[in-house]
């Protein structure tokens, strides 16, 4: 069996479950924190399309949906690095109010360059994410990790 990498973190939001998951599987609302453009249907099956660029015009299938729980997506059209790989959240409610957003990146072929900027970019969309449910910003796409 051939090793594999993984990227995790772990952040604490002040929203409801409900609200954190409508931001990691509504296309519309994706486009606010991750891609610049955003298609797809949030149940298991389904494809989604994360457009950033021409060049990375990537694709990937819902592979776990569990409402306001889990959400998981397989890449299945992207690059060399991200195509074995599979990425997902997990939402566990902390107290009344707080919920915790337990992210995995899971399957990386190897730790590369490109492994530890996305690891990187994570970090910093996550944060995007946060600050667009507590406080309504939305950083222009140019500025996401």
């Amino acid at each position: 069996m051939k090793e594999s990498y993984s990227i995790f973190h772990d952040l604490e939001i002040l929203a409801s479950r409900s609200e954190i998951f409508e931001a990691i599987t509504s296309p519309a609302m994706l486009e606010k924190w991750w891609p610049l453009r955003c298609s797809g249907v949030p149940k298991i099956g389904e494809s989604y399309n994360l457009y950033f660029t021409s060049e990375f015009d990537w694709w990937g299938e819902v592979v776990e949906y569990e409402k306001d729980s889990k959400f998981r997506i397989s890449m299945t059209k992207s690059d060399s690095d991200w195509n074995p790989t599979n990425f997902g959240f997990e939402l566990v409610e902390v107290r009344s109010g707080v919920v915790r957003v337990e992210f995995s990146h899971l399957g990386w072929p190897e730790i590369n360059e490109h492994f530890r900027r996305s690891s990187y970019c994570w970090a910093l969309l996550l944060k995007g994410l946060q600050n667009y449910l507590e406080e309504g910003i939305i950083l222009p796409f140019e500025m996401r990790g």
